[in-house]
């Protein structure tokens, strides 16, 4: 597999000869924070970033966080299930665990989830600016789970022109489905603020394989809401003209409620539900001093979740009675600088940063039957100090270069390292990338304190999970029409943590190396069409026995087209009918033993493979007056019901419409 990637990747340079007489239309550079932490354009930074914006979201209908990630080069996500129900994200095929996600740069993961993972069936997109995702290891920055990469959703901002900008959506359609959301923004001397309502409620469909004997037609529903508050304060101190000092300080709470249908694979279950709770918060400051050429400042943030799932007799299963609560909470605190350093030469756009964190989690869960009742109740602390520098030498090479050390309560701590540059090569129209780093996963609550009468015992002494990755690419604008990109990566992850063979513990026992490539193509050879199309191979496999890792495809590929036509008729000015259809083709993946089913439900005793499947998705938006659009949503248009996780096929065909506008 190595000798193809790479053999694709080394033609990419060849792609400037196609087109030497034609020279790219300057723009804007699209900046990018999450993976620097300062912003920086995104073809200067040498980690690969995928930006999901507003307009991308509407245009594209995406509805939740999962829909949004799924045409993402790299990441598998796997839904048990319809809207709101358990969602895995795997990057660059790691372990949905080690998969970092943050809000406005605040880790959001849920510590009473016994792998510390985060659940992206859960987000509405209502509230959400801007979506960036950074793959590859970023530990170096962010600490615990950033193996895989990192995601970090942007709230919706306030316009700084305007006291109030109102903004709404409300939307109906298949299975009972009713959606909106409405919102304020707006400025008014140094106070700006931000709120936003959002709500689904849909009857949904069955998520049960109709293969299985026990299929009883039941549908899973879903009713979410999610309510985002921020107020932001900006003070300066003007002397002559010039600023002296300027001062933001922010705040934000968001609240979500869902409650959704589960079923218990491969049982349909009418009476099995979960109702998940959760609120987050934090409050910000940053000052310039010198001109802007040092801020600092601190956030404090915190976070609560409860879950509950319930399920009650039914005819199906008299004897269901379980009743699984999870608790959590994290507080933390952080002291974040950038320093800005004045042009020497030869280099340019130098900035340092360097800061220091601190962060508790607490679990209080009790889950399963009488009998095998899991448990925990249990606080960690950690600590953190980290310092990253950036720059550019003779305006062609970015240089990077990070390190961290998380100091954890308990067990033993790890220094994350990532070193990163990118050439730019105008000559020929690319750019270079190459990167290098460490990164770390560190055990959960569950797995260090969790407990089963009698069964079981979690190990307090385990070892972060560590991992070691590097990666090299090209990138090339042919003309201004196109550009097109190859990237080999290559990861070997140690000290995985699973069962010991009696499974009355947890240990660091397994290994993992996870390879690939990643290509992508864009086209825009006009004003009013576009297409954007990646494709991933990979190869992950643990190495402790060298099987393939399950839930992990070998290919995973997504074709976006963007068709932006004119008004047939008398309409809004400069507004055009936006026609979107998506191609997700997710490819044949493995599925360890005991977790899949024959169809009368008994369990298979031997590692399989989830089938093979394409989903074909098309919106429009169509303006109706200057600042209204209607809009219509399609997705799987052609019915497809395959199983990205044994047991559970995805959701048939539906359709919604809708209206959108601001004011």
């Amino acid at each position: 597999m190595n000798r193809r990637i790479l053999a694709l990747i080394a033609l990419t340079p060849l792609a400037p000869a196609w087109a030497q007489e034609v020279q790219p239309t300057a723009a804007l550079p699209d900046m990018v924070v999450t993976a620097t932490r300062v912003p920086t354009p995104r073809d200067r930074i040498p980690a690969p970033v995928t930006v999901i914006d507003r307009q991308m979201i509407q245009e594209n209908g995406y509805v939740t966080l999962s829909d949004a990630l799924a045409t993402v080069p790299g990441f598998r996500l796997v839904q048990s299930g319809g809207l709101g129900q358990q969602a895995s994200g795997f990057a660059r095929g790691t372990n949905a665990r080690q998969v970092l996600v943050l809000m406005n740069g605040v880790p959001v993961n849920d510590p009473s989830d016994p792998n510390g993972a985060f659940n992206f069936g859960n987000e509405l997109l209502g509230d959400i600016e801007r979506i960036e995702v950074v793959r590859g290891p970023v530990s170096s920055l962010y600490g615990s789970a950033a193996i895989g990469g990192v995601i970090n959703l942007i709230t919706r901002s306030a316009p700084a022109d305007r006291a109030a900008a109102p903004y709404f959506e409300a939307a109906g359609g298949s299975n009972s489905t009713v959606r909106g959301y409405a919102g304020v923004g707006g400025t008014v001397g140094p106070v700006d603020y931000q709120i936003t309502g959002q709500g689904l409620s849909t009857r949904g469909s069955n998520a049960l394989a109709p293969r299985f004997y026990q299929n009883g037609g039941e549908l899973d529903g879903l009713r979410s809401a999610i309510v985002t508050a921020r107020l932001g304060l900006t003070l300066g101190e003007t002397v002559s003209g010039e600023v002296l000092g300027r001062t933001r300080i922010e705040g934000l709470v968001r609240g979500r409620e869902n409650t959704v249908g589960l079923d218990d694979v491969p049982n349909d279950d009418p009476n099995y539900t979960g109702q998940d709770r959760s609120w987050f918060g934090y409050v910000r400051t940053a000052t310039d001093l010198f001109g802007g050429a040092w801020t600092t400042g601190f956030t404090v943030s915190g976070s609560a979740n409860r879950r509950r799932y319930t399920n009650l007799p039914d005819p199906g299963n008299p004897f269901s009675t379980a009743d699984d609560l999870y608790r959590s909470s994290r507080q933390a605190f952080s002291w974040d600088n950038t320093l800005r350093f004045p042009d020497a030469g030869a280099l340019t756009d130098v900035v340092m940063l360097f800061g220091g964190q601190w962060e508790k989690e607490t679990a209080d869960s009790a889950n399963g039957s009488a009998f095998f009742r899991t448990t925990v109740d249990a606080s960690q602390r950690s600590g953190a100090g980290y310092a990253s520098i950036q720059g550019r030498l003779f305006e062609r090479l970015d240089l990077s270069a990070g390190l961290r050390y998380d100091g954890p309560e308990g067990y033993d701590g790890f220094t994350s390292w990532r070193l990163g540059a990118v050439l730019a090569l105008p000559e020929i129209s690319s750019r270079l990338r190459a990167a290098a780093g460490t990164s770390f996963k560190a055990p959960s609550l569950f797995q260090r304190f969790g407990t089963i009468t009698g069964f079981f015992q979690g190990n307090p002494n385990l070892r972060p999970e560590d991992a070691f990755a590097w990666e090299a690419g090209i990138e090339t604008d042919i003309g201004s029409w196109a550009t097109v990109s190859a990237l080999y990566f290559d990861s070997r992850i140690t000290n995985l943590i699973n069962y010991d063979q009696s499974f009355t513990t947890l240990i660091n026992v397994d290994s993992a190396r996870i390879r690939g490539g990643e290509f992508a193509l864009t086209l825009r050879p006009t004003d009013w069409f576009s297409l954007t199309g990646a494709w991933t191979v990979q190869e992950a496999r643990d190495t402790t026995n060298d099987m393939p890792l399950p839930r992990r495809p070998r290919n995973i590929a997504s074709l976006t087209m963007r068709f932006a036509a004119p008004l047939p008729w008398d309409g809004p000015r400069n507004q055009r009918i936006v026609v979107v259809p998506e191609i997700l083709y997710t490819g044949q993946s493995p599925e360890g033993a005991f977790a899949r089913y024959n169809d009368d439900g008994t369990s298979i005793p031997t590692a399989g493979k989830n089938d093979a499947g394409t989903v074909f998705n098309l919106t429009a938006t169509v303006p109706i007056l200057e600042q209204l659009a209607g809009f219509v949503e399609f997705r799987n248009l052609t019915n497809t019901r395959y199983e990205p996780a044994n047991g559970f096929v995805i959701p048939g065909r539906t359709a919604v419409a809708g209206v959108r506008g601001t004011f």
